[in-house]
């Protein structure tokens, strides 16, 4: 993002790739995806044989079924001492969320459930994630305990994938998280099956950014990937935020309420802290933003669920999401008089820490960006690269590094209106690069706005502004790294 301005048209990105290199490198990308789903196609996968490998014995689906249906690990008890089978090569559990994919959830739920049984394949309007985790994982390892070896090996073998979009696998990643924080090593591998409009993750390690319109043997071959596929590493980002007592705020599920907030005291802030505060927090995966895109995500969300019957699809929901921004203000600003008034300089301070430095470090944020992103990975906004190919002088004058999902830095970038914004995401520009950063620390102000919109991995929210106190955000890195099945 460095210094680019209105020039950046005729002058071509930093990357060095015009119009005709983002087509070539567009077509390639096409062209391998569309051959390697053609090998896929001309593999026969044995249904029987899938079974075989990642089908629990049924004495353990039914422990699992009973603990998580019971909210007690120990409903598996009536279970213990019918350890004399083996376990499968890869059991293997499905969380699916009937919401996304077009409403085609309890179509692809009917699917699952008949190439790996019942008990392994949860609805997520049904069964949440942590119930897993605190249940279902917890009576596997009570059955070990117990000299279960075969509930040994399953709890060791288990994967899981994730029918959904970008929110609902970051969910799942967030509740297997919880392992690590009580010592119930291993975690599970996740792999994913894209249901979702943007599918950035899924994208990220190979396993598409669409599903599939035939979707029945789609699934299969999605499981049998799932089998197969190596495990490959992702770091996890917390975000904490610390608000006004007086201010309230309706989350989504990837943030929850906090009693306290470890913010670092280190950094002053140019405001005042009020006497008392809210916290909450929570864990992404793929992105946080500020600003007007996340705006428009969360006008969109609330529109699907007011009016689910559009929602038919990720090409109606595309349609929709651009209508919206348009809509918003995101292409011609309603504030012709002060257009200034939407830039988030106005109320946005920005801190950053860089890779292996403890102090922090003002950076400026341009006039001309209305949308702020904190990304973690190659992929955004339905497989763009706005970050782009940098050349390694420019990167070296910036002193940037080459970006990976596993490297523990977040690279920052800026846009300006729906055009900008519009030419990044076509490839023909890159984004405004701001920074490379470990940790991140904004102090948001009023000003003339009564709410800022915020989003992390897809899932928006609508924060309040006050117009006396400041609003805290922090981003570091999780110490623990999530584990992914590659899909490639």
């Amino acid at each position: 993002m460095a210094g680019w301005d209105d020039s950046d048209l005729s002058s071509g990105s930093p990357s060095g790739s015009g119009a005709g290199d983002s087509s070539r490198i567009a077509a390639r990308s096409l062209l391998g995806e569309s051959f390697k789903d053609r090998m896929l196609l001309g593999i026969r996968i044995c249904k029987e044989d899938l079974k075989r490998k990642i089908m629990m014995p049924q004495y353990l689906r039914l422990a699992m079924r009973d603990a998580i249906r019971f909210k007690d690990p120990n409903a598996s008890d009536m279970y213990v001492g019918n350890g004399n089978e083996e376990a499968p090569q890869a059991p293997m559990v499905v969380f699916v969320n009937s919401r996304s994919g077009g409403r085609l959830g309890p179509f692809l739920k009917e699917r699952l459930q008949e190439l790996m049984g019942e008990e392994q394949v949860f609805d997520l309007s049904d069964v949440k994630p942590l119930d897993f985790v605190h249940y279902g994982l917890a009576c596997l390892e009570k059955l070990a305990d117990y000299g279960d070896d075969c509930a040994k090996d399953t709890r060791g073998k288990m994967r899981v994938v994730v029918a959904g979009g970008d929110g609902t696998v970051g969910w799942v990643l967030g509740s297997l998280a919880e392992l690590y924080k009580h010592n119930r090593e291993p975690v599970p591998p996740t792999g994913i099956i894209p249901l979702g409009t943007g599918n950035d993750l899924s994208r990220s390690f190979g396993w598409g950014g669409s599903f599939s319109f035939a979707w029945r043997s789609f699934v299969k071959r999605s499981l049998h990937k799932a089998v197969i596929g190596p495990i490959c590493r992702l770091d996890s980002w917390r975000i904490l935020v610390a608000m006004p007592a007086e201010e309230s705020v309706e989350l989504p599920h990837c943030l929850h309420y906090s009693e306290e907030c470890t913010l670092d005291q280190e950094l002053d802030i140019e405001g005042e802290y009020p006497e008392s505060q809210t916290f909450f927090e929570g864990v992404f995966y793929n992105y946080f933003s500020i600003g007007m895109d996340a705006q428009v995500a969360y006008g969109f969300h609330h529109l699907r669920d007011e009016k689910p019957y559009l929602a038919q699809g990720p090409i109606s929901n595309k349609l929709i999401y651009s209508g919206y921004g348009c809509s918003q203000g995101w292409f011609f600003t309603p504030c012709m008089s002060d257009p200034d008034l939407r830039g988030l300089k106005n109320i946005l301070r920005l801190h950053i820490k860089k890779v292996n430095c403890s102090e922090w470090e003002n950076v400026q944020v341009p006039s001309s960006v209305r949308a702020i992103v904190a990304l973690n990975l190659h992929n955004y906004g339905s497989g763009r690269n706005p970050w782009g190919h940098l050349k390694p002088e420019y990167m070296e004058k910036r002193g940037f590094v080459e970006p990976n999902m596993d490297d523990g830095l977040l690279e920052i970038f800026g846009l300006k209106q729906g055009w900008h914004a519009s030419f990044v995401m076509v490839e023909l520009i890159s984004a405004k690069h701001i920074a490379q950063a470990a940790a991140i620390r904004l102090e948001i102000t009023s000003g003339e706005w009564r709410n800022a919109y915020m989003q992390m991995d897809g899932e928006p929210w609508k924060q309040p502004m006050n117009r006396n106190y400041s609003t805290l955000v922090e981003i570091r890195r999780e110490p623990f790294q999530s584990l992914m099945i590659s899909g490639e």
